[in-house]
């Protein structure tokens, strides 16, 4: 095998290599993207669940701390 000759398959292999890895990381690529989005919108779900939790557990202390009711009619009562 002449020098010539072993130059064009060293560039014919490394262009198939080329386009095989092109090919296979294009299909690994769109899989990992749509992971990726699908970790974002997990994490802001969690963040809002996480949110309307506080919420949900000021509003269950508000409805049923009486006391606090009572004594803030007292000190307004006091005011006048």
């Amino acid at each position: 095998m002449n020098p010539f000759e072993m130059v064009v398959m060293i560039v014919a292999i490394v262009t198939l290599g080329s386009i095989i890895r092109g090919k296979t990381h294009g299909k690994f690529g769109k899989r990992y993207q749509a992971n990726m989005a699908d970790q974002i919108e997990n994490k802001q779900l969690r963040s809002e669940i996480k949110e309307l939790k506080d919420r949900i557990a000021v509003l269950e202390r508000l409805a049923t701390d009486t006391h606090s009711a009572a004594a803030l009619d007292r000190e307004i009562d006091k005011l006048r």
